[in-house]
């Protein structure tokens, strides 16, 4: 069975292919009769798509993050694509072809790290440049390191998003370094690298993008912190407040207490870290989301509840 991708698909064509589930409730229609809502996704984009009929037959069948056949339509829905489901089967993932599924960075991943770690021989600390090329040349999480994600969903969602998204701030910091000549350009670099370097552990790609284990129950912070305090031991560094100075970097790197982060920045660069950081992911974010609805000829995108706004496309439209 051919893949039809979610970008090719239009109104009324008829649907028998193989999409990943994002998210899956069974809600009531008007008259109170149970309905499935679906987010369906493969590497092209995701759309929403509804069951209405042999709901309470189907939905114990499958979760989210589960591969499922779909037999189906295509409908415009308030001007947009939307897929009415007739059938569903759950699929192994041992029968996907995950590529389908997962989207692929537009950059060689063997080049960008290069590029990385070009910039790591301009670090001045050897204690910083040594933990740093013995994290991104350990062989445990080489492979990780090339294939990772930055995020399930929000930002650099795709295989080889962890290292375009480390490359972007490392580039960035270069430059903030030199312009903000009182910053630690060492310290700026490391929390590039390993603000979010724990989803080296924390996600897994055998069916979509999803969580370990470790990854839900420690997180990528945690798991940055043993990373930490794993190559101090392994390269004899014995500098307490250095470890403690690193540390903060990635526990303070998402800002704010309300946003996740176990300490709030305590010092500058800390606090560049998380703003780059934030910046770069919701740079990505928007644009990623934006991108994904120009082909439907609209103005403004639909309402994107996270942000809580509409988007204007034309300009965007203009430069693509």
């Amino acid at each position: 069975m051919s893949k039809q991708f979610i970008k090719d698909l239009t109104d009324k064509e008829n649907i028998k292919s193989i999409f990943l589930v994002g998210d899956k409730q069974v809600l009531k229609d008007k008259k109170g009769k149970n309905y499935l809502n679906m987010n369906l996704s493969d590497k092209s984009g995701a759309l929403n798509a509804r069951m209405w009929d042999k709901v309470d037959l189907v939905a114990h069948q499958f979760d989210a993050g589960d591969f499922i056949e779909v037999k189906g339509h295509v409908q415009l829905y308030q001007n947009k694509k939307q897929i009415v489901v007739h059938d569903i089967k759950k699929i192994t993932p041992d029968l996907v072809d995950i590529e389908d599924f997962v989207a692929v960075s537009e950059h060689p991943p063997e080049e960008v790290l290069n590029n990385i770690l070009q910039i790591i021989d301009t670090v001045e600390s050897e204690n910083i440049k040594n933990i740093l090329l013995s994290t991104l040349n350990d062989e445990k999480w080489k492979e990780n390191i090339i294939k990772t994600p930055a995020a399930k969903t929000i930002h650099h969602a795709y295989v080889g998003g962890l290292l375009d998204h480390i490359y972007s701030i490392c580039k960035i910091m270069v430059f903030m370094a030199d312009h903000y000549i009182f910053l630690n350009k060492d310290l700026l670099i490391f929390g590039a690298i390993y603000h979010d370097i724990g989803k080296v552990r924390e996600l897994s790609l055998e069916q979509g993008i999803q969580y370990t284990t470790e990854g839900r129950l420690v997180g990528h912070m945690g798991i940055a912190l043993e990373m930490i305090d794993e190559k101090f031991k392994e390269l004899n560094i014995d500098d307490q407040e250095l470890k403690s100075v690193l540390k903060h970097i990635v526990l303070s790197h998402h800002g704010r207490l309300e946003y996740g982060s176990p300490k709030r920045p305590k010092f500058l660069e800390a606090l560049v870290v998380s703003m780059i950081d934030e910046l770069d992911s919701r740079i990505n974010s928007v644009e990623t989301l934006m991108s994904m609805e120009l082909e439907n000829n609209q103005d403004w995108t639909g309402y994107q509840q996270q942000y809580d706004r509409y988007f204007y496309l034309d300009i965007l439209r203009k430069k693509k």
